[in-house]
């Protein structure tokens, strides 16, 4: 599906303080800029504070998770605790984002609520581990396990943002196949525009799903198969691609074109190719050299390929890799 004819919105579920929404205990905001100025600009924004939407209200006194045995609360730092309310809270609210069709979720870092990884547990012993869940965190990412979730911390970095954003779009992508009826066909037509992409992510991965595909028969239905191959799909996108992968995806695209090349061009494509593996080029530049090929020459296996369009370009996110 091309992005550039998709009918928006693309919906990302968000923690209200990383928009600007004063929602902290303090009143306050954690607003990122970079989301709020470049991103919104392609997403529909669907904001959640667990604190404030379960009635803690603004501004509160703060919270943490405690661990008493195997159980982890959500105290107040006088021990007052909030554990039943947010948790009943977070799976009400879970529920409901079933209905938003969501592509994504990024979630404030440390948070005891939403904090996604390594948020402080504080111990009986009056020591901190830094292995904790938010709460609401924790429900989120149970109810939707093929879901792209990330950290805002997490997003400074270039390479996890773009894997981020790819992801989100692939998400999108997959919603509006379902939405026209889930076929064998369709998971083809989807698998093969990814191919190049999942390739970047895992070469071995990618054989897995091609070989999930061509033995359909080994699933009852088309729903099994669909779940099957999702659960391969996302577990690939996980990996953040390598420099080493992008190249040898590169490669086999230009194979592609090099015969419709005279002999100059062919080797600045070649060049290209070679200084974005030594580092000295973002990958956008061999990109956008095989995006200018892949049309002029009507190069039909390539045009649909998500790889040359995984995601807006006026995102910019290959520039940076």
């Amino acid at each position: 599906m091309d992005i550039h004819r998709a009918e928006l919105p693309v919906r990302i579920g968000i923690s209200s303080c990383l928009i600007g929404e004063r929602v902290r205990y303090d009143g306050g905001h954690k607003q990122d800029d970079y989301l709020v100025d470049v991103v919104s600009r392609y997403v529909e924004w669907v904001p959640v504070c667990p604190e404030v939407e379960a009635g803690m209200g603004t501004p509160r006194d703060t919270v943490q998770l405690a661990q008493f045995g195997s159980d982890i609360r959500i105290l107040t730092k006088e021990g007052i605790d909030h554990t039943e309310v947010i948790d009943g809270y977070a799976q009400k609210r879970v529920k409901a984002l079933e209905r938003a069709k969501l592509s994504g979720y990024i979630m404030k870092s440390r948070s005891p609520s939403c904090g996604m990884d390594r948020v402080p547990v504080f111990q009986t012993d009056g020591s901190t581990s830094r292995n904790g869940r938010g709460i609401f965190a924790k429900r989120l990412m149970e109810a939707f396990p093929h879901l792209p979730v990330e950290e805002e911390i997490r997003l400074h970095n270039p390479r996890l943002r773009e894997n981020f954003i790819s992801r989100v779009f692939a998400c999108y992508r997959w919603l509006q196949v379902v939405s026209t009826g889930l076929t064998r066909d369709s998971l083809m037509s989807y698998h093969r525009a990814y191919k190049y992409l999942l390739m970047a992510h895992s070469q071995e991965g990618t054989r897995r799903l091609g070989r999930l595909l061509a033995n359909p028969d080994h699933y009852a239905t088309t729903q099994e198969l669909a779940d099957a191959y999702l659960r391969e799909f996302t577990n690939v996108m996980k990996r953040t691609p390598s420099r080493r992968n992008h190249t040898n995806v590169l490669q086999h695209m230009a194979g592609y074109v090099s015969d419709q090349l005279d002999s100059n061009t062919r080797r600045e494509l070649t060049r290209m190719i070679q200084k974005y593996r030594e580092e000295l080029l973002p990958l956008i530049v061999p990109v956008v050299m095989l995006r200018h090929y892949v049309r002029e020459f009507d190069i039909t296996y390539l045009k649909d390929q998500t790889y040359l369009h995984p995601f807006p370009g006026e995102l910019m996110l290959l520039n940076q890799l």
